[in-house]
């Protein structure tokens, strides 16, 4: 005869459950899995959060051999392929010098789920609408977050300046986190409103699909770390001042 398990058998027998992790942990699990990275001199470190000039290779170098290769041959399956081999190549560098497959792996990831789609759809605009979905999830992830008072890049750069969540106690800060968040919103938003229309204009125009695949790479990594640093900026802590004589 078997013997019957008590409640707390599938927890190991303890019967205990699983404590729910607090706020603070939540925020800091949040700030520490962003990726963004400060200097010395307390400004933040734009190339080091994209991953240095090998990330900055790594998210550029797919789309870019997509497009030149669609735009010389004319031949979707040889751009997919290319798109592939180069996100595959870089992920094998990585794993010979072993060094952090995470951001290697994502965007492979991204490339195979880009490449997905063109090909079931056999059009090669389809490559780009995966990262239509993606501003459209994170902007409108910070938008709630500014909304129910814990703007994302106050979670982010609170703890990086070591102000943890004290900041939620300050109405001006939470104010100036908010802008801040606001300013990636509006890089989100930038691309939704050059490229959709640039999109929808290459179902007739080849030469709209070429422009597409220039303003993604240009409204990617690039205008990302521009928003990124001016949310920073527009964040700062007033320094304290003196009585004035």
């Amino acid at each position: 005869m078997s013997a019957v398990k008590g409640p707390g058998d599938a927890q190991g027998g303890t019967g205990e459950t699983p404590e729910q992790p607090t706020p603070e942990q939540l925020a800091r699990q949040v700030a520490a899995r962003s990726g963004v990275q400060r200097r010395g001199d307390g400004q933040v470190d734009v190339l080091a959060t994209i991953g240095g000039l090998r990330g900055l290779v790594e998210a550029i170098g797919p789309g870019l051999i997509f497009i030149v290769v669609f735009t010389v041959t004319q031949q979707l399956d040889v751009a997919l392929i290319g798109a592939l081999g180069i996100a595959a190549v870089l992920t094998i560098i990585r794993l010979i010098q072993r060094q952090s497959l995470t951001q290697a792996l994502a965007g492979l990831a991204g490339v195979v789920i880009c490449a997905l789609f063109a090909r079931t759809t056999g059009a090669a605009r389809d490559f780009y609408v995966p990262g239509f979905l993606t501003n459209v999830g994170y902007g409108a992830a910070l938008i709630i977050s500014i909304f129910v008072k814990w703007p994302l890049m106050g979670v982010v750069f609170g703890f990086i300046r070591g102000e943890g969540l004290d900041w939620r106690q300050a109405p001006a800060r939470v104010r100036a986190y908010s802008i801040a968040t606001w300013i990636i919103v509006a890089v989100f938003t930038a691309r939704l409103a050059v490229q959709l229309p640039l999109y929808y204009a290459s179902a007739d125009d080849g030469g709209a699909l070429t422009a597409l695949g220039s303003a993604r790479l240009i409204m990617g990594v690039p205008l990302y770390a521009m928003g990124l640093w001016l949310a920073w900026m527009l964040s700062r802590p007033r320094e304290a001042r003196g009585p004035v004589a």
